[in-house]
């Protein structure tokens, strides 16, 4: 049996983000949408942390009798991906990285206080998910997205709850796997919007410079919703490279 597809999800939505692509795969390839605390209608049960994502979902990968799977994250989700490389290596057979950092923000805090601050402003003042949904499509997309994605952004974020949205952020903040990047020992594809402010296409190039033979896949005229904002392409880019795989890492 191939190894899996893990997916994992941005900070403001669950894996439906990626409903698209699946369809687009057409069972080509075993596709597993794994959802974190507090998304996807699981319980939040307390803060979230890298660590302990990475580890459940490595322990829910032993509860189905998986010994290796392709994570594919996208931005969060990519850094889970990281975590799952740095933290269980034996258990992955590739890795895709889609719009995504080795590190969130500044050596001293700064600029992750002025992140969350901002981030989190429009809810401590009384608005809803739903009307953070509304505004979220204009800073996330590029020149040329999808005619439907603009309503798919906005009603997956307007179904997260908030406090798993708060949650989100708040680990978001913490992650650092830059140090780890060379050691990433498995074929790993990286996916860039060339047009996504939120993960510099010159930081995913970058990336790719540092993992040993990684691949890198550039969508032009792209943001930072590359799933939502042009699936074709971004399915077809996770195909090309799911069939250069080795037999022994698919």
């Amino acid at each position: 049996m191939s190894a899996p597809i893990v997916l994992l999800s941005g900070v403001g939505s669950d894996c439906g983000m990626y409903d698209e692509v699946v369809a687009r795969l057409g069972g080509d390839h075993p596709v597993i949408a794994w959802e974190m605390p507090g998304y996807g209608g699981k319980p939040l049960n307390g803060p979230l942390s890298f660590a302990g994502l990475a580890d459940a979902v490595v322990a829910d990968l032993d509860a189905m009798g998986i010994d290796k799977a392709i994570p594919l994250g996208h931005s969060i989700g990519g850094m889970v991906a990281q975590e799952i490389a740095a933290r269980h290596p034996a258990r992955i057979a590739a890795l895709i990285l889609s719009g995504t950092t080795p590190v969130f923000g500044s050596r001293d805090g700064s600029f992750q206080e002025a992140f969350l601050k901002a981030r989190l402003a429009p809810l401590d003042a009384g608005k809803t998910m739903a009307d953070l949904a509304r505004q979220a499509p204009a800073g996330l997309f590029g020149s040329d997205p999808d005619p439907a994605a603009a309503a798919a952004v906005e009603a997956l974020m307007a179904r997260l709850p908030e406090e798993s949205f708060r949650a989100g952020l708040e680990c978001l903040v913490t992650f650092n796997r830059r140090e780890e990047l060379p050691k990433i020992a498995v074929p790993t594809l990286l996916i860039a919007g060339d047009e996504d402010t939120n993960a510099p296409l010159k930081t995913i190039k970058r990336m790719a410079e540092i993992i040993p033979g990684a691949r890198l896949e550039i969508l032009e005229k792209t943001g930072h919703m590359a799933p939502l904002e042009c699936p074709d392409r971004f399915t077809d880019a996770v195909r090309r490279f799911l069939n250069s795989l080795p037999e022994d890492a698919r």
